[in-house]
C-alpha cells in the first residue's frame, strides 16, 4: 500500500514539475538561463530532428583488460535538447556498460563506455546515433548595433573566455597587431564578427588550398593559421584570438555538421554579445551568425581543452585539434584511415516540422524533462521491475522519434514522450 502511494505521489510531482517548466518557457521562452536572447515570438516555429552518426574504431597494441572510452555527447544547451543515445547492433566492441555523465565544464556531457578485454592486434568498433531535437533560431532579433565592451564591463565568469591558451596565443605580438588591424575603426561588435569571419577564411586562401591538396596542413594554432591559413580548427582558434583581444569572450565549439562526406569533428566559434548571449558562428565558411538547425553541438571547449590538444589522424602533422574522446589505456589507439574506412562521423537531418510557438516550446520542454530522467536512469543497477519501466520508457522515446519523422505535426511525438514520462515516473 505504501509503495503504491509513493508511486502516485512521484507521478504527481512529475506532472507538477512539467507544468512549472512549461509555464516558465511560455512566459519567457529562454532555452537555458545562459542564453539571454529570447526566441522571437512569431506565429510559427521550426523544430528539427537531427541524427548524429558515429563510428569509433580502436585497436589494441597489447593484450588489455577492461578499459573505458569517454566520448563527447550533445549537451542540453541553448536551442538543442538530446533525446536518446542509440547503440547500433553492428557494433562489435564488447560493451559491458555505458552511461551519460556530466563533464567538468557545464553543460558538457560524455558517454562513458566500459569495454571488455581485447587481444593484441584486435580491432573493434562502436557504432552509435545521437538523436537531438532543435528549435531553430534565425537571429532576426539581433540589434543592428552592439558596442564593443570594455573588459571591466564584463561579468567575472565571462572574463575566463578572454584568456590566452597554447593554441589561442593572444599574447603574441603578430596576432595582436592583426587583431587591431582587422577591427579597424569599428565600434560595433556585430560588424567586427563579420570582419573576423571574412579574414580568417580568405586570407592566404590559395596557400591553404595547396596545402589541403598536398596533405601538408600543419599546426592549427592561431599563430600558424595567421601565416598559413588553416582548416576549421585553425580558423576557429584564430577567430577566438581576434575576439578575445578585442574584449569579446569567445570559445571553440565542436559540432557535428551535415556534409556530403564523412569526416572527423567540425569546429566552430561562439562569441558573447552583451545584452543578448552567445552567438554561434561558422567562421570556416565566413557565416555569422549561424542557425542551430544546421549542426549538433557536441562540446564547448574549455581552456583546458585548448591546452591539451591532440592531433588530426588523417593529416598526421596537423596538431592543435581539441579531443572529443578519451581512452584510459595507452595500449588502445583509435584507428583512422581515409574516412571511408575506420573512425568517422556525420550528421543527418531527419525531419523538420513547423508548428505554433506554444507547441514548439512545449515539445522542447517535454523532451528536456524526459531526457533528464533518461540520463539519470541509464546505466543504473535497476531492479527487474524498474528495469522493465526503463526499457518501456526508452521504447516510447524511440517511437516518438519514428512518429516525428512521418508526421506533419509534433502531437504524436508528444503523446509518446508523455508515455515515456509516465514509465519513468514508475521507477522507484
Amino acid at each position: 500500500m505504501k509503495k503504491t502511494s509513493s508511486k502516485r505521489t512521484q507521478k504527481k510531482l512529475l506532472v507538477v514539475l512539467l507544468s512549472i517548466q512549461c509555464s516558465i518557457l511560455l512566459v519567457s521562452p529562454l532555452i537555458v538561463a545562459e542564453q539571454t536572447s529570447a526566441i522571437k515570438k512569431e506565429t510559427t516555429q521550426e523544430l528539427h530532428l537531427l541524427r548524429g552518426e558515429h563510428y569509433l574504431y580502436v585497436t589494441a597494441t597489447e593484450d588489455v583488460s577492461q578499459f573505458h572510452i569517454r566520448y563527447s555527447f550533445p549537451p542540453d544547451y541553448n536551442f538543442q535538447v538530446p533525446i536518446i543515445l542509440e547503440i547500433i547492433n553492428d557494433s562489435n566492441a564488447d560493451i559491458l556498460h555505458y552511461q551519460i555523465q556530466n563533464d567538468s565544464l557545464e553543460p558538457n556531457t560524455v558517454i562513458n563506455f566500459t569495454i571488455g578485454a581485447m587481444k593484441k592486434g584486435e580491432r573493434v568498433f562502436l557504432h552509435f546515433y545521437c538523436w537531438v531535437l532543435i528549435i531553430n533560431h534565425n537571429y532576426s532579433d539581433l540589434p543592428e548595433y552592439v558596442k564593443l565592451p570594455k573588459k571591466y564591463e564584463l561579468p567575472e565568469q565571462l572574463q575566463y573566455w578572454l584568456s590566452p591558451s597554447d593554441v589561442v596565443q593572444t599574447n603574441n605580438i603578430f596576432i595582436k597587431i592583426k587583431a587591431y588591424e582587422v577591427k579597424g575603426f569599428t565600434t560595433n561588435l556585430l560588424t567586427l564578427a563579420h570582419k573576423i569571419a571574412l579574414f580568417v577564411k580568405y586570407h592566404r586562401l590559395p596557400f591553404y588550398s595547396l596545402q589541403l591538396a598536398l596533405g601538408t596542413l600543419k599546426g592549427q594554432d592561431a599563430l600558424s593559421t595567421l601565416f598559413r591559413n588553416g582548416d576549421c580548427p585553425g580558423r576557429s582558434h584564430l577567430s577566438c584570438a581576434f575576439f578575445r583581444l578585442n574584449n569579446v569572450p569567445a570559445r571553440m565549439i565542436m559540432a557535428n555538421r551535415n556534409y556530403p562526406f564523412w569526416y572527423q569533428m567540425h569546429f566552430m566559434v561562439e562569441y558573447y554579445c552583451p545584452g543578448y548571449g552567445w552567438i554561434l558562428s561558422e567562421v570556416h565558411h565566413a557565416e555569422t551568425p549561424y542557425e542551430p538547425k544546421n549542426q549538433i553541438i557536441q562540446r564547448i571547449c574549455s581552456l583546458e581543452d585548448e591546452n591539451t590538444t591532440g592531433h588530426d589522424f588523417i593529416f598526421s602533422k596537423m596538431t592543435g585539434v581539441e579531443r572529443w574522446f578519451w581512452i584510459d589505456n595507452n595500449d588502445i589507439t583509435p584507428y583512422y584511415k581515409d574516412l571511408n574506412e575506420g573512425s568517422k562521423i556525420n550528421m543527418f537531418p531527419e525531419k523538420n516540422l513547423t508548428t505554433n510557438i506554444t507547441t514548439a516550446l512545449t515539445t522542447m520542454n517535454v523532451t528536456r524533462t524526459v531526457y533528464q530522467f533518461y540520463q539519470i536512469n541509464l546505466g543504473k543497477n535497476l531492479s527487474e521491475e524498474n528495469l522493465d519501466h526503463f526499457l518501456a520508457a526508452v521504447a516510447y522515446q524511440e517511437q516518438a522519434i519514428a512518429s516525428f519523422i512521418v508526421a506533419e505535426d509534433p502531437l504524436n511525438y508528444l503523446s509518446f514522450m508523455d508515455l515515456a514520462l509516465e514509465e519513468y515516473g514508475e521507477i522507484t
